[in-house]
């Protein structure tokens, strides 16, 4: 017969699970607290320059392919078949009264890019643009291990658009089968309600992955919103307008584990961010092309890292 918990037992058991419950609110205060709070700005580009110091630009640094994906050629700093897509621009919503604008043309006529597989192909004539903070030989201008990071973004209303703000790992340039990518937000032009954000772990046996669609309050195509996405030592948790992000299937909290944690530790690996204006593919081209789908952008206000 089991003997009734002591009064020592029953304390110390009481003990451990106010401990526990009290862990347990402390997480969830972290994540519902904004995410600002208690941080400071450890880096900030309000984008009145493009500071080529800081970003580079052109396909996606990795060995892994040719850097270029979707509907368009992304084009370097200088641009490509005549048209550049990176722009400073004045613009009052934006807090500093300047943004960046990186834009996207159909050029609709054979191009030269290098490596872009859709120089031939009349649906993927495009240029557009992507600003990142890493180069594709590994080399990373500016990267971080952890803290809070934001950008404040206004997204154009487009038949194909696929304005993303996201982020990977170092060490996946050189070695993709490591690869971490945080993707903070990825919208979709003909829902101006609705982004997608996800963690996705890529290649080798310990793959995996979450994400949430996220319904806004907001036009995101019309008014400028905040993407966020907190990274501590273990887990990462999207934030819209410095909300924590719910799951709209379960109203759970999109707090998510990163499995590679550890090892990112071990080889000091870091996160480094890229803004981009890709197409989808994954949608019919229209049929015709409106005039006014020719060319669109997408705008950032800044970019900021908390910590």
């Amino acid at each position: 017969m089991t003997s009734p918990l002591s009064r020592r037992g029953f304390l110390q058991a009481s003990s451990a699970w106010l401990a526990l419950q009290c862990q347990s609110a402390s997480a969830a205060t972290a994540v519902a607290d904004d995410p600002t709070a208690g941080r400071e700005i450890v880096f900030e580009d309000r984008f009145n320059s493009i500071d080529w110091s800081v970003w580079d630009a052109g396909p996606k640094a990795t060995t892994a392919a040719n850097g270029f994906y979707g509907r368009s050629a992304f084009a370097s700093k200088y641009g490509d078949e005549g048209f550049n897509p990176y722009a400073i621009v004045d613009d009052g919503a934006a807090e500093d009264g300047k943004a960046l604008e990186i834009s996207a043309k159909y050029i609709g006529r054979p191009m030269n890019v290098p490596n872009y597989y859709g120089n031939s192909l009349p649906e993927f004539q495009w240029i557009s643009g992507n600003l990142q903070t890493a180069r594709p030989d590994g080399v990373v201008l500016k990267g971080w291990r952890k803290g809070y990071f934001e950008a404040r973004m206004l997204f154009p209303r487009h038949p194909l658009t696929w304005p993303a703000f996201w982020m990977l790992n170092a060490r996946s340039i050189l070695e993709p089968k490591t690869s971490i990518e945080l993707d903070v937000v990825e919208h979709k032009g003909w829902e101006p309600t609705v982004y997608g954000t996800y963690l996705h772990e890529w290649g080798g046996q310990d793959e995996s992955g979450h994400g949430a669609g996220v319904e806004t309050p907001v036009d995101m195509t019309v008014s400028y919103c905040r993407y966020g996405m907190l990274v501590d030592d273990q887990r990462c948790v999207p934030y819209f307008n410095r909300v924590p992000v719910r799951d709209r299937t379960t109203g759970a909290l999109a707090d998510w584990p990163i499995t590679r944690s550890a090892r990112m530790d071990e080889e000091l690996d870091v996160f480094w961010p890229l803004l981009t204006l890709a197409l989808r593919t994954d949608v019919p081209f229209p049929q015709p092309l409106k005039e006014v789908d020719m060319f669109t952008r997408m705008r950032v206000d800044y970019f900021r890292v908390y910590a």
